[in-house]
């Protein structure tokens, strides 16, 4: 099932990104939009492009979602790739879109102010968490 979402999610996000797509989805209001007059701006004629444009929105933005994830998961894999394959690179840095957000600022806040933070040393017996910890062994290189 996951193979058929991600076979049709892209090719429907592929295709919903090309210039045809746009001028369908304007042919489309434009001859709404026409055809008005015929109808006499009746509630059905305004109900028929109003759900219309909400079906297909809420359905896109499942599949735009998928996209998203599929290329950040792509991206992320390069990245590391890249961290692994450079001497210098911290491997540190190596699956930290796995923590939490609080932990990312932590890092994030601590590499900032890594100068203020490179004198500190290790603090015996107090407990540190998986941020402070992975801040301090990132600032240490």
């Amino acid at each position: 099932m996951d193979k058929f979402f991600s076979n049709v999610a892209a090719k429907i996000a592929a295709w919903a990104g090309q210039p045809a797509a746009f001028i369908l989805a304007a042919a489309v209001v434009i001859i709404w939009g026409v055809s008005g007059p015929v109808f006499r701006f009746s509630d059905t004629w305004q109900l028929v492009i109003n759900t219309g444009t909400t079906i297909i929105t809420f359905l896109m933005v499942f599949l735009i979602q998928n996209a998203q994830n599929r290329d950040a998961s792509a991206m992320q894999v390069k990245l590391d790739e890249l961290l692994r394959a450079v001497q210098e690179a911290r491997n540190e840095f190596i699956g930290i879109e796995h923590l939490t957000d609080a932990e990312l600022i932590a890092i994030r806040e601590a590499l900032e102010n890594s100068e203020a933070c490179k004198g500190e040393s290790e603090q015996g017996g107090v407990s540190l968490s998986r941020a402070d910890i992975l801040a301090r062994l990132l600032l240490r290189r």
